[in-house]
């Protein structure tokens, strides 16, 4: 169905939007919006509990072509999971990717999903940040907006290296257009992805390295050209996975875990700006780990970013139709199985540690006489991972704990301890 977007709205106003969002998550093709009544209402109860900022592109991963001919407009799709953020009480934040097929080379009133990922063409540019500037004026109570997604379609053959002067052109465009829609709307950019070559791959090895490897320097050249020639930014934006470019992960998964502190701390350093991590990953591809080690990874991971002083982190949920899916935030409300909308173990640590390590808590040391137990902790509470298969006995803040194999343990009260997982 196609329909017309209607008169633009008034602008919200009240508190200035900040950067400093936390964490949250994304939305991907089957989200909390699909299945019975039932099941959404489940997951909205459970999304409600503790709400969480959350991501959704404005075409594909969940939605549809929002503009499929120059001028005719179908929000219907986008406007189903925005509608679905505000009633969870989440901050609604949008990713301007991707576009459609008329800024691209494809053909009018047409939707080829296989070209999702192609950029638009130069001559475009200026749709697109029209484009963008509807959107925020269709949905003025969002106020914090990302522009494309991982340079897609910006990787340039002939050159060997990203088109970054191409993506920056179009960023800018963006920019100005949002920023003419309301001087307080929040961008940022790049959503570059933070590729790493293993320890010893010097091929286009950065100065910017640890154990995990070291950055790739095209990437770093790419962010160098988006820094110096932005038209302006309110955040900086990127994504990664701590393996490396050969899909391992060095030394090990719990150590590679620390490229998110470093590359979180650089980023600060050479921009200024508030960092988000759209994505993050800590799962070779084509690997899959036991729920409990996964958790542990991912709850390790987590605290390296909060260590590195990023400002927001959304986690992409991996949902899926059926609902077997490891690292699901909740029960597929798509499948019909019972239990649908309810959280999973990922979801209850990524609300806890939104509420126990908001953007600035102030982290204190935290004693740990073993090696083999990764801790975080402020004034309120300390997170506590066991990064191995066996059961550990230590001494955290100088009390005794036994956590169990890779286990995923909070306390606000030592010794008292209670795990995340049921």
């Amino acid at each position: 169905m196609v329909a017309l977007c209607g008169a633009p709205q008034p602008r919200t106003t009240g508190r200035q939007p900040t950067a400093q969002l936390g964490w949250g998550f994304t939305h991907t093709q089957y989200s909390a919006d699909q299945g019975s009544a039932a099941d959404r209402n489940t997951a909205l109860a459970t999304l409600s509990a503790q709400p969480l900022p959350q991501d959704q592109a404005i075409m594909g991963w969940g939605t549809d072509n929002p503009e499929p001919a120059a001028g005719r407009y179908d929000f219907t799709t986008l406007d189903s999971r925005i509608a679905l953020i505000r009633r969870t009480g989440g901050t609604p934040v949008i990713t301007l990717c991707c576009a459609p097929d008329w800024m691209k080379g494809g053909r009018p009133g047409t939707t080829d999903w296989s070209t999702l990922e192609t950029a638009p063409t130069p001559g475009h540019y200026a749709d697109f940040a029209a484009l963008a500037a509807t959107v925020a004026r269709r949905y003025p109570f969002v106020r914090h907006f990302i522009v494309w997604n991982e340079f897609k379609g910006f990787w340039s053959d002939t050159a060997g290296r990203w088109d970054y002067e191409g993506y920056t052109r179009l960023y800018n465009l963006v920019y100005r257009a949002l920023k003419h829609v309301d001087p307080q709307i929040m961008v940022g950019g790049p959503y570059l992805d933070m590729d790493s070559l293993a320890p010893g791959d010097d091929s286009n090895a950065s100065a910017v390295g640890g154990p995990w490897g070291s950055l790739d320097q095209r990437t770093v050249d790419a962010l160098d050209y988006w820094l110096r020639n932005k038209a302006g930014a309110d955040f900086l934006v990127v994504d990664g996975s701590s393996t490396g470019s050969d899909n391992r992960l060095s030394p090990d998964a719990f150590t590679a875990t620390t490229k998110f502190s470093a590359v979180s701390r650089w980023l600060r350093r050479i921009s200024g700006l508030p960092v988000w991590w759209a994505e993050w990953y800590v799962e070779p591809e084509g690997v899959q780990w036991p729920d409990d080690e996964l958790l542990a990874v991912q709850a390790a991971a987590m605290m390296e970013i909060a260590k590195g002083g990023s400002s927001a982190a959304f986690y992409w949920n991996p949902e899926t139709e059926s609902g077997s899916c490891p690292g699901c935030l909740w029960r597929s409300t798509a499948a019909g199985a019972p239990g649908g909308g309810t959280g999973l173990p990922m979801l209850q640590l990524l609300q806890r540690f939104a509420s126990a390590f908001p953007p600035g808590t102030p982290l204190r040391a935290v004693t740990v006489d073993t090696p083999a137990v990764r801790v975080l902790g402020d004034a309120r509470a300390v997170l506590a991972v066991n990064t191995t298969a066996r059961t550990v006995r230590a001494r955290v803040d100088g009390h005794r704990v036994d956590l169990g194999p890779y286990a995923v343990v909070w306390t606000t009260s030592m010794p008292l301890m209670t795990p995340t997982t049921p």
